[in-house]
């Protein structure tokens, strides 16, 4: 069985409530809710998280070596301006893939550069929470 890990990054916590006109009136426990129907179908596990806290993110992809096939995240605010995610990410070696609700790159100037995506296999941006089903779609997909 397929094992992806899923991270949420910062104030995701908050969807539903916070700028619905940007992020949308979907809550994430809907997302994970939708996740995991996905992830059942596609006979994969699913580890869910979502932090606040850069260091903690960075652990957990730390942690993620030899434990799981994938990388599903959304880092949020830290897209663009954690160094630490990314050399995470490229430490570990893990297969990642990249979501953000929303099209980054329609919107203010200093959320148009992530740091994450040149360590990612892709990114699936602008679709709501669309973005995450298809993305993990994706990445199982590259897992087989």
């Amino acid at each position: 069985m397929k094992k992806v890990l899923v991270i949420h990054g910062p104030n995701l916590n908050l969807l539903g409530k916070r700028e619905p006109q940007i992020y949308g009136k979907t809550t994430l426990a809907q997302i994970n809710r939708a996740l995991e129907n996905l992830a059942k179908k596609k006979k994969a596990k699913l580890t869910i998280r979502q932090s606040n806290l850069e260091g903690e993110i960075v652990s957990l992809i730390g942690e993620s070596k030899n434990k799981y096939d994938g990388l599903l995240i959304n880092p949020a605010g830290y897209t663009h301006t954690s160094v630490a995610i990314r050399d995470a990410i490229l430490a570990s070696g893990i297969l990642t893939v990249e979501v953000h609700l929303s099209n980054i790159y329609s919107r203010e100037e200093f959320r148009q550069k992530s740091l994450i995506s040149p360590v990612a296999k892709g990114a699936v941006l602008g679709f709501g929470p669309g973005s995450y089903n298809l993305g993990l779609a994706a990445l199982l997909d590259l897992i087989d």
